[in-house]
């Protein structure tokens, strides 16, 4: 088999010509479709009669008889047209109860215990065959990974996330709790600035980028306590809790789950700690994405304000 020309020297628009003429048999009929006129039409079959390196079309007294080739060739190019009407310009549909797919969403540990549940119950009753994977890792290597498409959406606090490649929602905004024991032998209905300042406190370190709004807040404000736990993990602190006279600032969903779990009591901070913003991220080559966009309306859905 001969190759007449590289890809690189032939003009994928002639199948369009070449479809147009096989199908009307005639160039006036062919030129008003493809909105050329005849003499451009013209111009256009003898480069593409070059290109294929065979007449293709002869005239007839009934129109344009194609040749041998042009009939071999004619069922490939429909073929290849009603490949990129279908695959290419028209946008794909996504339908959640029949799509088999697997997401992956930056979390973390916080925003799992938050939101994971209510989002896995609603893909379960919705989308059967929707997964959901998530993963944890630092904003430098997040951007990285929507890019590279390795994750599809980030929620939670993530304030280093900016760029014009880095579209963001805001869904709701979320203030800080203390926790101490039921029963606390120093507090009781509400907890004073002395008794911050002065009760021994668990600190909650992680990835997490809320608890660095408190940090900062303390900081600023010149506040000192009395750091008696240090610890990274979210899921020990109900027991520790519970079973100690330590105080904990996290934020009010947190709290609320931690006193689900033990006998706990939550109180305001008494000093006015700033709110944070929850938002859901992706990178702006996923913003037409059927799935994306199904998955970043649910997430709306269930979360927004």
């Amino acid at each position: 088999m001969t190759v007449m020309n590289g890809m690189n020297e032939f003009d994928l628009n002639l199948l369009r010509v070449f479809d147009a003429v096989w199908r009307h048999g005639r160039l006036r009929l062919a030129s008003e479709e493809l909105e050329l006129s005849q003499p451009a039409l013209s111009h256009s079959l003898k480069r593409l009669r070059q290109g294929i390196g065979d007449p293709l079309f002869v005239k007839a007294p009934t129109g344009m008889q194609p040749t041998a080739r042009a009939v071999q060739l004619a069922p490939v190019v429909q073929s290849i047209l009603a490949n990129v009407r279908e695959h290419v310009l028209t946008t794909p549909g996504f339908d959640p109860t029949s799509v088999c797919r697997r997401f992956t969403i930056a979390m973390t540990d916080v925003g799992e215990m938050i939101l994971l549940p209510k989002l896995l119950c609603l893909l379960m009753s919705k989308a059967p065959a929707i997964g959901i994977c998530t993963v944890s890792m630092q904003p430098r290597d997040l951007a990285a990974a929507f890019q590279k498409g390795q994750v599809d959406l980030a929620i939670g606090y993530f304030p280093d996330m900016s760029g014009l490649d880095i579209l963001q929602q805001r869904l709701f905004s979320v203030g800080f709790v203390c926790v101490v024991r039921a029963g606390h032998p120093a507090v009781h209905e509400r907890l004073t600035q002395e008794q911050f300042r002065n009760l021994p406190h668990a600190v909650v370190k992680t990835e997490a980028r809320s608890q660095e709004i408190v940090e900062q807040y303390l900081k600023q404000h010149g506040i000192r306590r009395r750091e008696l736990l240090r610890s990274p993990h979210f899921s020990s602190f109900p027991m520790v809790i519970a079973s100690t006279n330590l105080v904990v600032t996290v934020p009010a969903p947190i709290g609320e789950l931690f006193r689900q779990i033990a006998d706990l009591q939550i109180l305001q901070p008494p000093f006015p700690i700033p709110s944070i913003d929850v938002k859901q991220y992706w990178h702006r080559y996923q913003q037409s994405d059927p799935g994306n966009r199904w998955l970043r309306s649910i997430v709306a859905d269930l979360f927004r304000g």
